[in-house]
């Protein structure tokens, strides 16, 4: 179960770079870049912190199959229908994080790393291909730092995550609690423009 939710995570991040490549404007390979970075770069960066190699992706075909396949997916779907609301790049973007933030988190915990680093480890698996996407695609700051609830919804839902295994409940109820309380975070914040306070500055 937990290779094809990951999969389903991959598969929405990639979707997400597809989306955000076609909103900057950029070419088909582009499209392809972004959805292959935004998909790969938090798991990456975590694999790289707890010393796992091979890197989780080098040696699994169907990941990379799937990357390439939701892409092109993608890319033609937006020949036909090239004007899509921003919104449904939120929705797939609050489905990649709920999942990847929960299998990092996972990740953490098989590596019998101390509590405060699964949820460090979670939160960058989840928001780092955001910010790397957002980074390619020429915006600044990332959404990640606009004041939006995304890290702070990945927290959460990696404390309970953590929370729930510390307490002996099982894999399944764990993973789906966890996600869904960081897809529920994300979209709440989504349909209600809700938002972080912005940092004052402050006289010297």
């Amino acid at each position: 179960m937990l290779h094809a939710l990951y999969l389903l995570g991959i598969a929405a991040f990639a979707a997400s770079g597809v989306l955000a490549a076609h909103r900057a404007g950029m070419d088909p390979f582009g499209g392809l870049v972004l959805a292959f970075a935004a998909a790969l770069s938090g798991g990456t960066l975590r694999d790289l912190v707890l010393g796992r190699h091979p890197l989780y992706w080098t040696h699994d075909r169907l990941l990379l199959v799937v990357i390439a396949a939701v892409a092109v997916a993608t890319m033609l779907h937006l020949r036909r229908r090239p004007t899509l609301p921003h919104r449904t790049l939120m929705v797939v973007d609050a489905v990649g994080l709920a999942v990847v933030t929960v299998i990092g988190a996972r990740a953490a915990i098989d590596a019998h790393v101390t509590p405060v680093a699964v949820l460090i480890l979670a939160v960058l698996t989840g928001v780092t291909g955001e910010v790397v996407r957002d980074v390619l695609c020429g915006e600044f700051p990332p959404l990640l730092l606009r004041e939006e609830v995304y890290a702070t919804a990945a927290l959460a839902g990696a404390a309970v995550h953590l929370a729930l295994h510390a307490a002996g409940a099982g894999d399944t109820a764990t993973t789906c609690v966890s996600a869904g309380l960081v897809f529920a975070l994300r979209m709440t914040a989504v349909l209600r423009d809700l938002h972080l306070p912005r940092l004052r500055h402050v006289p010297d």
